[in-house]
């Protein structure tokens, strides 16, 4: 098994010295990529953050940034009045956005304006994050909508450099697999007070912010069989699950929860019980719950970006199963959440047979082995470090 020296991606992160708050953001996008979210699934520390601000004595611009240290590297450039009204700095970014452009897909320069002077002089392109038009929000909530706009980006960075391991002739100036959208599954019930109306709510709130939505009530195409074109969808797409009093009850809603699970897609449930769920699905557990109150709607933008690192991680997962699937064999499963029974029943009778399942880190506790031991016995459960482990000896 070869494993690679390089991280999968590299986010570099820069800005003025004179830029005051250049440093709480830059280290709000250090604990955001560091933290367990992504540690379990990249391996290591999570994905590397590296900082540019300070220049070396005799200068005015930090030291130049090798984008070629990570398979994809991704420059957040923080861009304020100090920065846009600075030739040296002007400068320094455009030589990074022209050694990016030199590298194809595997490095992209992604501009935040802080302010508007960046994008009146022309140096910030109206595309770029547009801190500046945040200004009433609260501090987290501006972080928040950053996290998810990078993420996102991040996401189809990596989807192409998939893309490049399956098919290494792929040309870098193919740019349809890059620019397809994500694709976001909004698995909701129509028969209580709250369900279409939240379904509605995140559909607009994840069009507007430039995602796909599959909404069935106007998704589907005349003439096309209701099952099979949801069913499809929900294995194509990152799912949001509306989680409301009569949820469980409903035989597509399950339907739609076990094909997600079963297809290993991204999958974040918003817990908008208002009063009473008779019978909790069990297939809907495993994966993050995000609390929404049902009338207020307040937390659509968290559970969205939260669904986006989820998306984002599976794509980190995905990365690094490529690397061990080269000398994993046939008999070994890989999962991107840790092991559940229904999983376990998927992979038990595939044929050849599957005897290991490894999944990201942590290991998973003693009570759960002893229960999955009963369930599978002959198939063996391993974190990515126990697996990597057991490769090396």
């Amino acid at each position: 098994m070869t494993i690679p020296t390089k991280p999968f991606l590299t986010i570099h992160v820069a800005w003025h010295p004179a830029f005051g708050e250049g440093q709480e953001i830059a280290r709000a996008l250090f604990e955001h990529y560091r933290r367990n979210l992504y540690q379990n699934v990249a391996g290591g520390s999570g994905i590397p953050v590296m900082y540019r601000s300070a220049a070396p004595a005799g200068t005015t611009v930090p030291i130049d940034i090798d984008l070629e240290t990570a398979e994809t590297s991704a420059v957040i450039l923080l861009v304020d009045k100090n920065w846009a009204e600075s030739a040296e700095w002007v400068e320094w970014g455009k030589r990074h956005s022209d050694a990016a452009d030199g590298l194809g897909l595997r490095a992209f320069i992604f501009p935040v304006a802080i302010d508007p002077s960046g994008i009146k002089a022309g140096v910030v392109p109206e595309q770029a994050v547009r801190w500046d038009l945040w200004a009433g929000e609260d501090e987290r909530v501006k972080r928040r909508r950053m996290f998810t706009a990078l993420s996102y980006e991040f996401c189809r960075m990596l989807r192409h450099y998939l893309e490049r391991l399956t098919r290494p002739a792929v040309s870098d100036d193919d740019l349809e697999n890059f620019l397809r959208r994500v694709q976001v599954f909004v698995s909701h019930s129509k028969h209580d007070d709250h369900g279409v109306k939240i379904a509605k709510e995140f559909r607009r709130f994840v069009q507007d912010g430039g995602y796909d939505a599959f909404f069935d009530v106007f998704d589907i195409p005349i003439g096309q069989r209701f099952d099979r074109v949801l069913l499809l969808k929900v294995r194509t797409s990152a799912v949001i699950a509306i989680h409301t009093d009569s949820y469980s009850s409903r035989e597509w809603c399950r339907k739609e929860m076990i094909q997600a699970k079963l297809h290993d897609v991204p999958v974040v449930v918003a817990d908008c019980i208002d009063d009473i769920d008779e019978r909790g699905f069990p297939y809907m557990a495993n994966v993050p719950i995000v609390r929404m109150d049902p009338v207020k709607m307040d937390r659509i933008d968290v559970i969205v970006g939260r669904l986006i690192d989820e998306v984002l991680k599976d794509f980190l997962w995905r990365c690094r199963v490529k690397v061990f699937e080269a000398g994993a064999g046939t008999s070994v499963a890989f999962s991107p959440r840790p092991p559940e029974l229904i999983i376990l029943t998927a992979i038990k009778d595939k044929t050849p047979a599957r005897e290991v399942l490894v999944y990201p880190d942590p290991p998973i506790g003693a009570e759960e082995l002893d229960l999955f031991a009963k369930a599978a016995p002959k198939i063996r459960l391993l974190s990515a470090t126990e697996f990597l482990a057991g490769a090396a000896t």
